[in-house]
């Protein structure tokens, strides 16, 4: 279908997060990197029992070419795929110790996210990718929030097609709309605006749970100043979901959740969903804007991984982490 009408203008710029982020964040001390991607170790998280912390990555911008990453996918085979909010993805290669350390990710390949025609996209808004997911026949889904819509890529190098994004989308904040995009075990789609107000349920962001032309309508109660920024399904139904906050004081935190398979089954129009929190994204833990998460069977155990939105800021870094989360 034809996308959805284009925003009056196209210009960039950071986006609000990084503005502020860069005007009061800390600068974080970064240790001399020598490779793509510099290892480094988590401490435990005794309070957080069912996230495991295993390791994590900085990733320097500079080799990449570009920071920004959002959304993230983890494959069986642990290859690694993120996009970025500036219309890019790149893939790379897991590699993993004993105990599921992460030891190496390599990049095997990155290039622009094209239009329907084939063309890279054009600077600005445009590019403001920000969710991926993956259909069972192994294409992808990408979600853009400043020009509010889905592209369907059968290659993340190759021509998009755009689906009707769901019903009152384009009535979210320009800044503030399709962060969260997962394919659920049973075929549907969960999709989230980072801040859209559901009318009936004061305090819920919308969310809505279904298929293009099938969507229903739904809310979403976050954590106290957080929004949601990504989902990822698991084995059996649940839902991990990814809640993000900024505090000119503060910085950035945020938190984990688990949305059980049964409230998802159960859902009515209307209906506000909540999860269990599972994991504070808080000290000890390295702190940044962590917008994509992502989770995989591998030898028989579940690794979940996150990835945070640099703001191409020099006050943050672009950060891969990795836990095993408890069965």
């Amino acid at each position: 279908m034809p996308p959805p009408n284009p925003p009056p203008h196209s210009g960039g710029g950071l986006k609000r997060r990084g503005i502020l982020a860069a005007a009061f964040g800390a600068l974080l001390p970064s240790a001399a990197r020598a490779a793509l991607a510099t290892p480094f170790a988590l401490s435990p998280l005794p309070d957080w029992p069912l996230l495991r912390p295993l390791g994590g990555f900085e990733i320097d911008r500079a080799m990449l070419g570009f920071g920004g990453l959002s959304g993230l996918h983890i494959a069986p085979d642990l290859t690694v795929t993120t996009i970025s909010d500036l219309g890019r993805f790149a893939e790379f290669a897991l590699t993993l110790g004993p105990e599921l350390r992460p030891t190496g990710l390599a990049l095997r390949r990155s290039g622009p996210l094209r239009d329907p025609a084939g063309r890279p996209l054009p600077r600005g808004h445009y590019r403001d990718a920000e969710s991926l997911a993956r259909l069972p026949d192994g294409a992808w889904l990408v979600g853009f929030e400043r020009w509010p819509r889905i592209a369907r890529y059968q290659a993340l190098d190759g021509p998009a097609r755009y689906i009707a994004p769901p019903p009152g989308l384009a009535q979210a904040p320009a800044n503030a709309g399709l962060e969260t995009l997962a394919v659920l075990e049973d075929g549907r789609w969960l999709a989230m605006a980072e801040d859209l107000p559901l009318p009936e349920a004061p305090g819920a962001t919308t969310a809505w749970l279904g298929r293009p032309g099938a969507w229903m309508r739904l809310g979403w109660r976050t954590g106290d100043r957080m929004h949601p920024v990504d989902a990822t399904p698991l084995p059996g139904g649940d839902v991990l979901v990814l809640e993000r906050a900024f505090s000119w004081i503060g910085g950035f935190w945020g938190r984990v959740v688990r949305l059980d398979r049964a409230r998802i089954a159960a859902a009515q129009p209307g209906m506000v969903l909540e999860g269990t929190e599972i994991l504070r994204i808080e000290p000890p833990l390295p702190m940044d804007n962590y917008e994509g998460i992502a989770a995989v069977r591998h030898a028989g155990r579940m690794l979940v991984g996150m990835v945070s939105d640099d703001n191409q800021s020099r006050f943050q870094r672009s950060l891969m982490l990795f836990f095993e989360l408890a069965e």
